[in-house]
């Protein structure tokens, strides 16, 4: 499942690195406020891996970009974490789609004006 938003970046967190039995890591979090319907809504997002924390480095505090992340949870010692991974961060807007064809467009619905007048109206109320 692709899950997707665009917003802006608030704030950037520390990045965090350290050894484990696995190997070295290195993480990062940010703030993307972003719309939520009349109103913003904010969430702290994780970069994990070099690589994608040297990609967050691109962006500061201020840029619109579009992220695509998957949500993982895990379970220590009886309470469950969840974070929020993302797998891309892009400038807002860098990866428009083309519009579809013509013939794949949905035309507008008709206005009020233009449906016809109903002279036997045969509602029962």
């Amino acid at each position: 499942m692709a899950l997707e938003l665009e917003g802006t970046i608030r704030q950037k967190l520390p990045v965090q690195s350290g050894t484990s039995s696995r190997g070295a890591w290195m993480k990062q979090e940010f703030i993307l406020e972003y719309p939520d319907g009349n109103y913003t809504s904010q969430a702290c997002l994780l970069a994990r891996g070099q690589d994608k924390v040297q990609e967050l480095e691109k962006y500061q505090a201020g840029d619109r970009v579009k992220v695509s992340f998957n949500i993982k949870s895990r379970e220590f010692n009886g309470r469950w974490f969840t974070d929020i991974q993302i797998w891309r961060i892009a400038p807002a807007g860098d990866q428009q789609q083309p519009a579809p064809p013509a013939s794949f467009q949905t035309p507008p619905p008709p206005s009020l004006d233009d449906m016809p007048a109903d002279e036997g109206d045969d509602m029962p109320f």
